[in-house]
């Protein structure tokens, strides 16, 4: 049995690459596939299965252009319809891969469908030698039973169900190869390690040692981060059939007339991933902030209307393959073109220009009448609750878009988050609604606690 694992920064997503001598399984995979294709030849092996978990929500994956590709064939969880040929597997249900023996358990919790793979080396014995659990366990905490309206209740007992009953009745031995790890939104507060057992499980995971289920679901169903709003679409999108990178069409290179034709149009934005700082100096007015320093594929799937054209700026041609790659991978494949020259060559062709004051905590400290502005934290509730500048509102910087009839058009604002990325995209966002009268706390908190504890 040989197991190789594969991570993909930003959305924290962890697939497998498991094999016998000649054969070999993709668990989980991602949207972008060449890396298993590129794996598998270089190891000798060919692909003949690809093993879903469940229904990803928090990216698009690659099983259906990984099975046009390679003909191997796609397991998917047996109590939801899917629009492609599948293998729909249960409960019981039993396949082999060379000598390694898979089992499939139900276990739904995290979404309704959810199952795991139990593994077996036939060559070593009867014991369970690893469990591919998808979204249903982590290392140091489960997967969060609320993104499906008014059922939160129901699928955290069925997720105690599936952990209590079945998965934990695995050997302590038993390795186990979850989808995500620390960073990801499918779970509250993940550890670093990529994999673990069964035992250290069973001995450390907080929300293990929690047995009773009143007490179980109740902290499964409160206090959980908020869901982007890719969620819900990427699950369709698997569910679907995602389209293959290969037939999307690659984003045009425009001038800085055919970008300003373009996005003038409703049915168009414009979506910055340069630099915080490079976008609060310059950039085209009503344009999305996106720093591709951050988290780009969650926010791009969160706060971007999906049925707009993405006209993409960015500081070189080989940052927007990377930015749309990473659009694709949450479902945002409708990116149709890119500045060529970026603000250099726009500003040269006398276009308009907007830009977003940043502030320092030092000239943040010294405002001498707080009660003129209004001070925004852009960071979620826990981080907010953990430790947050006096006075200030929280207001997750996704939230703006609905909720930035809440302010005061005529005051002026101070937004800040973390670091000033996620601060910068909500400033974009408000900027949109007509706010002009708007700062960025340069550094966020972080630069904010530096300068008052030096």
């Amino acid at each position: 049995m040989l197991l190789k694992h594969y991570y993909v920064e930003k959305i924290a997503h962890s697939s497998y690459l498991l094999a016998g001598e000649k054969h070999c399984a993709i668990v989980d995979p991602s949207r972008d596939v060449d890396l298993y294709i590129d794996e598998a030849k270089k190891l000798g092996l060919k692909i003949t299965h690809i093993l879903e978990t469940h229904l990803h929500a928090d990216f698009v994956s690659g099983h259906l252009e990984l099975s046009k590709r390679t003909g191997a064939t796609i397991y998917m969880p047996g109590s939801v319809e899917m629009s492609f040929d599948c293998v729909s597997v249960k409960e019981g249900d039993e396949f082999q891969l060379e000598d390694l023996i898979i089992k499939v358990l139900d276990t739904p919790g995290h979404t309704p469908e959810h199952i795991s793979y139990v593994v077996t080396d036939s060559k070593s014995g009867d014991e369970p030698r690893g469990i591919f659990v998808g979204d249903t366990l982590f290392v140091g905490d489960v997967g969060r039973p609320d993104l499906f309206p008014n059922r939160a209740d129901e699928l955290a007992r069925k997720l105690y169900d599936s952990l209590f009953n079945k998965i934990l009745t695995l050997p302590d031995s038993c390795e186990v190869y979850p989808a995500h790890g620390a960073g990801s939104l499918c779970g509250k507060s993940m550890g670093a390690k990529y994999t673990s057992t069964i035992g250290y499980e069973r001995k450390f995971n907080p929300s293990l040692q929690i047995k009773d289920i009143e007490e179980f679901v109740k902290a499964l169903t409160e206090d959980m981060p908020e869901a982007p709003d890719h969620f819900a679409r990427s699950s369709q999108i698997n569910a679907d059939g995602p389209k293959p990178l290969y037939e999307l069409p690659e984003p045009s290179m425009l001038s800085p007339q055919e970008f300003y034709q373009q996005c003038v149009q409703d049915d168009y934005i414009v979506v910055d991933v340069r630099s915080y700082h490079a976008f609060g100096g310059l950039h085209i007015p009503n344009a999305y902030s996106l720093d591709a320093t951050g988290n780009l594929p969650t926010f791009a799937g969160w706060i971007l209307p999906p049925d707009k054209k993405i006209l993409m700026v960015a500081e070189s041609e080989a940052a927007v393959k990377e930015a749309v790659l990473w659009f694709q991978r949450v479902g945002m494949d409708n990116t149709v073109g890119w500045l060529n020259g970026g603000l250099h060559s726009w500003a040269a062709a006398g276009l308009p220009v907007d830009h977003i004051q940043q502030i320092s905590p030092k000239d943040f400290e010294e405002i001498d009448d707080r009660d003129q502005i209004t001070v925004i934290d852009g960071r979620d509730k826990l981080a907010y609750e953990a430790e947050h500048i006096p006075g200030a509102l929280n207001l997750p910087a996704p939230e703006l878009r609905q909720r930035y009839n809440e302010l005061d058009l005529e005051k002026e604002i101070i937004v800040l988050c973390n670091s000033g990325v996620r601060s910068n995209m909500g400033i974009s966002i408000l900027k949109q609604k007509g706010f002009n009268k708007v700062m960025n706390l340069a550094g966020g908190m972080q630069g904010y606690l530096a300068y008052k504890n030096k």
